[in-house]
């Protein structure tokens, strides 16, 4: 595999320029401090953690004028590596298609490059979900050291029955488009040779069925050999990694939980606030003196549900999507932890049955090298896949954090 080269972050450019927006200049301007909930309390390394960036840059905490202009200083960030990027995906213009035995919808997939990999600087393709998931199945088998970016679930848990309707087919439609541009970000994914077929290939079964029964062969291969060790004890910093995965996952189940409860009781007194307002309407056509200011209750109570009918829209497409993607990236994370530790603990088994035949081979066998090869190369893969990962998960959390805020703001404004 050759030396593992050190993958480039995709954070933003400057933490340090990106405080905490309820900072003060004095601290007796605060008041007393809060506390936060048990529950919600991470252990005390990993609270530490997010103080400093993972080379050790400490966080800057003073304040921006408003999150809205931090918000544009992101998206300057975003533009200005723009610049330097060579390869653009986007998934839009979603389609249903009825046949006698299926009725499934394609989105199409739009890809500009200047890359030397693709014959064409455009190309146009249809895709449906099943393809995205073909698409990922392979960049694993071909990139086991790699944390391979999470696809939104086939299969909706509860909420939207329909998979069809509008709702359902856009939150989806930005979840794939997602997916993409976080491989397209990506210095090694974005330069598989499977992910450039997906860009470009006009009919995708063609490739799907090649090969197939050799790769199934080798991934049976794969599973025998490391099925059958097992790890002493996991390095320190990927422990430490396994632990901070298993908290985070966990609250952010509890803050997802919690999210979609929050939804719930807000549609829910949506649908009476709906009742509530006509009956005003109604009193003052039987009061004719009072008919002026109770038409007001009635129009103000109308107001009322039109902007808590917007903020529940927000919570359910912008901020409960990026918990679920966050909670499935972690299980990725955890899964590359799982591959790491299989080749470790072939590694140790293989120095071991060495160990015990060293007096008739004191050389150390050719496979043995190879597979600290392959030990060293996931360590340093996973490393840099943390480290772009944690960048990404606190500009996107900042983002998403700060939106809500400035839409609970303009919420109360109305």
């Amino acid at each position: 595999a050759g030396a593992a080269k050190p993958l480039p972050s995709s954070g933003p450019k400057s933490l340090r320029e990106m405080p905490h927006p309820l900072a003060t200049s004095s601290s007796e301007e605060m008041g007393p401090a809060l506390t936060p909930s048990p529950e919600l309390l991470l252990p005390r390394s990993i609270a530490d953690k997010d103080l400093s960036l993972p080379n050790g840059t400490p966080v800057d905490t003073s304040s921006p004028a408003s999150s809205s202009s931090l918000l544009n200083r992101l998206q300057l960030d975003d533009d200005l590596d723009g610049e330097t990027r060579d390869l653009f995906v986007t998934v839009d213009d979603p389609k249903k298609h009825v046949c006698t035995m299926e009725t499934y919808i394609t989105y199409r997939v739009t890809t500009k490059t200047t890359r030397a990999e693709f014959d064409l600087p455009e190309y146009s393709v249809r895709r449906r979900y099943q393809d995205f998931d073909w698409l990922r199945n392979k960049l694993e088998e071909s990139q086991p050291t790699h944390l391979i970016p999470p696809l939104p679930e086939k299969f909706v848990v509860k909420g939207v029955v329909d998979r069809f309707s509008e709702e359902f087919v856009e939150t989806r439609r930005k979840a794939l488009d997602k997916f993409l541009k976080r491989i397209t970000d990506h210095p090694v994914l974005s330069f598989n040779e499977h992910f450039n077929v997906f860009l470009t290939a006009k009919d995708l079964n063609a490739y799907k069925k090649q090969g197939m029964a050799l790769l199934s062969k080798m991934g049976e291969s794969v599973k025998y050999v490391t099925g059958g060790y097992k790890l002493r004890s996991r390095p320190l910093e990927f422990a430490a990694i396994g632990e901070y995965l298993d908290t985070f996952s966990l609250k952010l189940g509890t803050i997802d939980r919690i999210a979609q409860r929050i939804i719930k009781e807000q549609l829910e007194y949506l649908v009476e606030l709906r009742e509530y307002g006509p009956v005003y309407s109604t009193w003052g056509g039987l009061e004719v003196e009072l008919a002026e200011p109770l038409e007001g209750v009635s129009a103000c109570i109308g107001n009322c549900c039109t902007a808590l009918e917007e903020l529940s829209e927000d919570m359910s497409e912008d901020f409960l999507p990026v918990l679920r993607e966050y909670i499935l990236y972690s299980e990725s994370m955890k899964n590359v932890l799982k591959k790491r530790d299989q080749v470790q603990a072939e590694y140790e088994a293989k120095l071991e049955a060495v160990a015990l035949k060293k007096e008739e081979r004191p050389k150390v066998p050719t496979d043995v090298e190879k597979c600290q090869d392959r030990v060293e190369c996931f360590n340093a893969d996973l490393k840099a896949d943390m480290e772009r990962w944690q960048n990404n998960k606190r500009q996107d959390f900042r983002q998403l954090l700060m939106g809500m805020a400035d839409k609970n703001i303009q919420y109360y404004e109305k």
